[in-house]
């Protein structure tokens, strides 16, 4: 049971709760299937009619109907007459909010961000560990950052970025090895091709207080990476990165300059919040855990 339990809490989208319920009585199904629908806007998919939710979800297209309608309703789906689709209501924004404001580390952490970014014409991000997915909690950046321009709620893969391996790195060791399970599960080809990067890059943040991202995720910007901490009766996990168009990046710099300069932001934040940093026994699993 404990096991079940555990698995449905890292799972990485509400569809996948869903699937994995079926023979739970004590699941609310209904709910669920409205929260999949709100999960199936992102960015690109921000307009959508129900034929569409309907082949995204996998939910059949009478159901998504009634789920429509009733978030639009209460303020969570806004419908555009004009084009008979939803996009995301207002209200969705409030649900934000309560999680944010228990970060009151970010408001501190955020002048120290945007200077380094301005220094070194990036972006500088926080990020929560979500199953294997990392979401943006607070951003900072220079002017023209190049094709990726993150934002507060945006997602971006575990085990393909510097980030998510940051973060791992502050997970207790069974956390980080179910984590590389969870991630093997939901995508055994994409694990397969990182596997041996990911694990690199938590030996480096064990070692050097920081890992490189050399493109893995997106080819034109490379980023480096520092664990913040991991909020055990929370069980949040925070990593900071700091990500830079390739063409502006010196040979030897992002390890050699801002590798260090991301390790000793992360120490500045803990000290200012009073935080702990990833403890040293999973450092030495991770490191374990890189070798072949």
């Amino acid at each position: 049971m404990a096991r079940t339990l555990r698995s449905k809490q890292t799972s990485s989208s509400a569809a996948a709760v869903l699937a994995e319920s079926a023979d739970d009585a004590a699941f609310a199904t209904t709910l669920a299937k409205g929260l999949v629908v709100l999960e199936a806007f992102k960015a690109g998919t921000t307009l959508l009619g129900n034929m569409e939710l309907s082949t995204l979800t996998g939910i059949p297209r009478p159901t998504v109907a009634r789920l429509t309608h009733t978030l639009a309703e209460l303020g969570y789906l806004r419908y555009d007459a004009e084009r008979a689709k939803y996009r995301v209501g207002a209200r969705a924004l409030r649900m934000a909010h309560p999680l944010l404001a228990d970060m009151q580390f970010r408001q501190v952490a955020r002048p120290m961000m945007q200077e380094l970014a301005q220094s070194v014409r990036g972006t500088v991000s926080i990020g929560l560990l979500d199953g294997t997915s990392m979401i943006y909690v607070e951003t900072a950046r220079s002017g023209d950052v190049g094709p990726h321009v993150p934002d507060i709620g945006m997602p971006i893969s575990v085990v393909m970025t510097a980030m998510g391996r940051a973060a791992a790195a502050t997970l207790p060791p069974a956390d980080a090895a179910f984590l590389e399970e969870r991630i093997k599960n939901e995508d055994a080809e994409l694990w397969s091709a990182f596997r041996d990067t990911y694990r690199a890059g938590l030996a480096q943040c064990a070692s050097r207080g920081f890992c490189a991202c050399w493109g893995e995720y997106i080819a034109s910007i490379h980023a480096v990476a520092a664990p913040l901490f991991h909020a055990r009766e929370l069980k949040q996990s925070f990593s900071i990165n700091c990500g830079i168009p390739a063409f502006r990046l010196q040979p030897g710099q992002l390890e050699g300059e801002i590798g260090p300069r991301i390790a000793a932001l992360a120490d500045n934040i803990r000290a200012i919040v009073n935080a702990a940093g990833p403890s040293i026994e999973a450092r030495k699993q991770n490191k374990k855990r890189a070798r072949p």
